[in-house]
């Protein structure tokens, strides 16, 4: 299910034809529900919480073996390495099952995955996204890619080398501004039209439409 209906899709898409219509410049939109599934994040709590129960066994393992004499009829003995080894070893494996089973629900998996992670995992995304959906695909090079990651609750702004070469990064911090503002209220298609129009004025002067210009690249907005 998308995040956006049709008559959002048509106020993102209508911006990026507004925008594009004074500069040969193109804005391709991307909304993504998620820039990455983070499964070695998962095998890396699940391993930690293996270890942890291991360990706690380790230097505490007493209380553990009254609970199981207790589980399976009350007599206390001797426990032998082997037990002691066979214990430790299945403690591990239930932990790390559980953890993985825990993690499985995505407000807690993504709840527990560093926030460097997720910017580096948007950052990576929107670079292919990219590279895949505007890099050196228009006449001058003059590609710009607005990325939403909703997840991560992260947003990128990409551009083609020409104009990267111009307009330095700090530049897209104010259509980055304007556009995380909607978004935070629940405005997303709002938000992306901030953002296109911010970008568009920005194209504009450095990159201004000409004559002969077409449009390369579709207006629509990309869901993912």
């Amino acid at each position: 299910m998308g995040y956006l209906s049709q008559s959002d899709h048509e106020i993102v898409s209508n911006a990026v034809a507004e925008a594009e219509l004074t500069t040969s410049g193109e804005i391709v939109t991307v909304l993504a529900d998620r820039s990455d599934a983070y499964d070695d994040v998962v095998l890396v709590w699940a391993a930690a919480l293996a270890f942890s129960a291991m360990s706690l066994f380790a230097v505490l393992p007493q209380p553990f073996m009254d609970l199981w004499d207790s589980l399976v009829g009350g007599w206390s003995h001797v426990w032998t390495t082997g037990e002691l080894a066979s214990m430790t070893i299945a403690l591990g494996l239930v932990a790390f099952v559980a953890g993985w089973l825990l993690l499985s629900w995505d407000p807690l998996r993504f709840a527990l995955t560093p926030g460097p992670v997720k910017t580096a995992r948007a950052h990576a995304r929107a670079i292919k996204h990219f590279k895949v959906g505007a890099e050196r695909r228009t006449h001058g090079r003059t590609g710009v890619l607005l990325y939403l990651s909703m997840r991560e609750h992260r947003a990128e702004i990409v551009a083609d080398q020409p104009i990267a070469e111009i307009v330095p990064p700090e530049v897209w911090g104010e259509a980055m501004a304007d556009m995380l503002a909607e978004i935070k209220q629940g405005h997303i298609a709002l938000g992306l039209a901030a953002g296109v129009r911010d970008v568009g004025k920005v194209l504009s002067e450095h990159f201004p439409r000409a004559e002969d210009d077409e449009n390369e690249l579709p207006d629509r907005l990309i869901e993912v």
